[in-house]
């Protein structure tokens, strides 16, 4: 297997092996990519104050993060299959870098929901890096190498939280895009530096591939119920993120967004279960996984709300509802990747499009629901969610 990793010498074959420190970059730079779409959550309240805003408005801002992440494995992602991943990486890496720049000093909301829609479409590298993963590994390699790059995108979605909470009640929200923007330009000469040659695997038109894309869509029925599935327990995990700020900045917590980024550690390990659920994928079946994720996402929900006013029972709820969303995400996506071997791109564009319109549906009702009933209203909207996960798996049993 060739370890050099200088992307004028190497280049990529399918199911030949992936050099060790390529596939550790890629989890790195996926992880800190991806924490795009997260330093706002735990900033919500923070954001709300100064701008003068309500939380419906403020929970919009992550909601249109996660439509722009959507729009982005839509129409940036499908053409990794067809132009330079380094060209694409690059470009996005330096737009995300850009649109934080101008979050770090929007005065108006709406300038800031703009902003974070456009941020939102140019995070969407890990999603060129996980099929990767699974493409260029060694046929006995791939469900765990998925599991690396997954551990270090779930990472970055955890740590985000974490680093954002600190950062923003040290210095203030803004400072954290600020830090944001020179992330991703550390990012962008990394990921030039290392980044390998990969042959296209699709020969044609953007219009072609997106009908491609179509036709995969509607041919292969598994990757359509792998998907949605998937989205609705993505969906409950996103519940739950959407309103912390609001509920740990109330009584009898009056917590800080510290406090919130705090919460972030517990997630890890969801992080480090990640890499685990992979080995159980060909033992256990995607089915029998998928059914365990949705049952921790019903036990969390049914802790949240009984333990509502304590930090153990938040803490022990975001580590069960994190662990299920990741039993459901790598179990179904490495069953989608299945079904197209030469078309990953494609097919994992399908089952992360599904999956971010679920946790953009999951953010949006939790944000009602928050303005409704409170933190009870979104317990509801995360049971609904990892109840209908539920009801999938048992009415199709795959």
């Amino acid at each position: 297997m060739n370890t050099k990793l200088s992307s004028k010498t190497t280049t990529l074959e399918p199911n030949q092996g992936i050099p060790p420190r390529l596939l550790w970059m890629m989890a790195m730079v996926s992880g800190l990519t991806v924490a795009n779409l997260y330093y706002n959550q735990p900033l919500l309240e923070d954001i709300r104050k100064d701008l003068n805003v309500n939380e419906v408005q403020a929970n919009f801002i992550t909601f249109v993060t996660q439509v722009g992440y959507a729009l982005g494995l839509l129409l940036v992602v499908p053409l990794a299959d067809m132009w330079s991943r380094r060209k694409i990486a690059a470009t996005s890496m330096i737009l995300a870098a850009m649109m934080a720049v101008v979050i770090a000093f929007a005065t108006q909301v709406q300038v800031l929901w703009a902003a974070s829609l456009v941020l939102g479409v140019c995070s969407v590298i890990p999603q060129m890096f996980v099929p990767m993963a699974r493409l260029y590994s060694l046929p006995q390699n791939q469900s765990r190498n998925m599991g690396y790059v997954l551990s270090g995108l779930l990472s970055g979605v955890l740590g985000a939280r974490v680093v954002s909470g600190y950062v923003g009640d040290w210095l203030g929200w803004r400072t954290m895009f600020g830090v944001a923007a020179v992330i991703m330009l550390v990012c962008l000469v990394v990921s030039l530096r290392m980044l390998p040659r990969m042959r296209p695997t699709y020969q044609g038109s953007f219009a072609g591939l997106m009908h491609s894309i179509l036709r995969i869509y509607k041919e292969h029925t598994l990757i359509r119920l792998y998907s949605v599935r998937a989205a609705f327990a993505f969906g409950s995990m996103m519940t739950v993120w959407s309103c912390m700020a609001f509920h740990l900045a109330g009584a009898p917590f009056y917590a800080s967004s510290e406090a919130v980024g705090m919460l972030g550690l517990c997630g890890m390990a969801g992080a480090m279960a990640a890499s685990g659920i992979g080995r159980f994928i060909p033992r256990f079946g995607i089915m029998r996984i998928s059914l365990v994720g949705s049952l921790l996402q019903l036990a969390a929900w049914t802790i949240a709300w009984c333990f509502a006013d304590s930090y153990l029972g938040l803490i022990t709820t975001i580590i069960l509802v994190d662990i299920g969303a990741q039993c459901h995400q790598l179990s179904n996506q490495s069953g989608c990747l299945a079904q197209t071997p030469r078309a990953t791109n494609r097919s994992n564009t399908i089952f992360m499009f599904h999956l971010f319109v679920g946790g953009s549906l999951g953010t949006l009702c939790a944000g009602f629901a928050w303005n409704a009933l409170q933190w009870t209203g979104v317990c509801l909207s995360g049971v609904v969610f990892a109840m209908v996960s539920l009801a999938i798996t048992i009415l199709f049993r795959k």
